[in-house]
């Protein structure tokens, strides 16, 4: 049984969030008030459901061992307790699920990181797909994607690619795609049909609020130089590239994809705030616990933790030993979901495992 007092605090939260969005709660106070009441709307939703089993269980457990009822009725409590136990350890399990820690970041946006990695003119090609596997799945949960950055190979891949994931929850799970992808199959420029091995590297930060990170103007170099590649006589008159370094960090991010120096500007700030805040986080993260990995990975990104496999039409997650035979669905993107959420629902359970024992310890 999950302790009431846990849960009546939880409903008191909830109570004390509404009536402050009701008073008129304004700017920053306001975001961060909205972002907790979505997140704790489900949980008190299931808080609300959980409860009520419960009641209906007490009910049917008393009507079922009280000797002086009918025993037609007592039969059919019996029968009604039952089907009520079976939902009741459902309802617990998910409410447990619900209430495990949450990482803070979870429900924000998202900035997706692609590099092409060994492999040459193929590992540009596939990092090429993962960039086309991204925005079709980000398509399909209703989120909307901006590409922030890009450098394309001779052949048409990509060497780099930047691009903003934005909706409510998008971090929380492209957080499971940050590490190496690998590739096997029959690159475009192999004549002899000999299949290669090729990889890209994906990093999946989260995208702060405003009121999450600040930068101060002091701690920051900015340099603008010609953007170089295509770009016809503008790259040769203009002086629209803008490279952005935090000082303090020596972290940099270099933006010549748009014509405006300004917007060149805005989104080397976008991007560097991204890894800044990641970079803080991994910080706290290590003073905290280092050393502990759970089972979907460290999202280290020189791990290597999913293969894709052409010939044999299959992709393999390493983490969670999760093979699937339908590579062109998800390549796509149409059923990326299905390696995802097999990946949240292992981290789930091996957190409730966790809990769980600690709990009996």
């Amino acid at each position: 049984m999950i302790p009431e007092a846990k849960l009546a605090r939880l409903v008191d939260r909830f109570a004390a969030v509404e009536a402050q969005l009701a008073s008129g709660s304004a700017g920053g106070q306001f975001v961060k008030l909205s972002k907790e009441h979505a997140e704790l709307a489900p949980v008190i939703a299931a808080v609300e459901a959980y409860r009520t089993v419960a009641r209906e269980l007490e009910d049917a457990d008393a009507l079922a061992n009280d000797a002086s009822a009918d025993a037609e009725m007592r039969n059919l409590a019996e029968e009604e307790r039952a089907s009520l136990k079976e939902r009741f350890a459902e309802l617990e399990r998910e409410l447990k699920i619900r209430l495990l820690p949450k990482d803070a970041a979870d429900s924000s946006s998202a900035i997706v990181e692609i590099r092409a990695g060994t492999g040459g003119d193929e590992a540009a090609l596939f990092a090429d797909d993962l960039l086309r596997m991204y925005q079709r799945y980000a398509q399909l949960q209703g989120w909307k994607t901006d590409l922030l950055s890009l450098s394309e190979s001779d052949l048409g891949g990509i060497k780099e690619a930047v691009m903003e994931v934005e909706g409510l929850g998008a971090y929380a799970k492209l957080k499971f795609e940050s590490g190496v992808h690998r590739v096997q199959r029959v690159p475009v420029t192999e004549a002899g049909g000999r299949i290669h091995t090729s990889a890209a590297t994906v990093a999946v930060l989260p995208e702060p609020e405003e009121v999450d990170i600040q930068i101060e103007d002091k701690d920051l170099r900015i340099d603008v130089f010609r953007a170089s590649g295509a770009g016809g006589q503008h790259v040769n008159k203009t002086e629209s590239a803008v490279r952005i370094t935090h000082l303090p960090t020596g972290i940099a991010v270099a933006q010549q994809t748009e014509k405006s120096q300004h917007k060149n500007k805005a989104q080397a700030m976008k991007i560097l705030k991204a890894r800044l805040f990641e970079a803080e986080r991994e910080r706290q993260a290590s003073a905290r616990a280092a050393e502990r990995k759970d089972l979907v990975g460290s999202g280290d990104r020189s791990e290597r933790i999913r293969t894709y496999n052409f010939p044999q039409g299959r992709v393999t997650d390493h983490r969670i030993n999760l093979t699937l035979y339908k590579l062109d669905r998800i390549i796509a993107g149409d059923d990326l979901g299905d390696v995802i959420e097999a990946l949240i629902t292992e981290d789930q359970a091996n957190r409730l495992a966790e809990l769980e024992n600690s709990d009996a310890a």
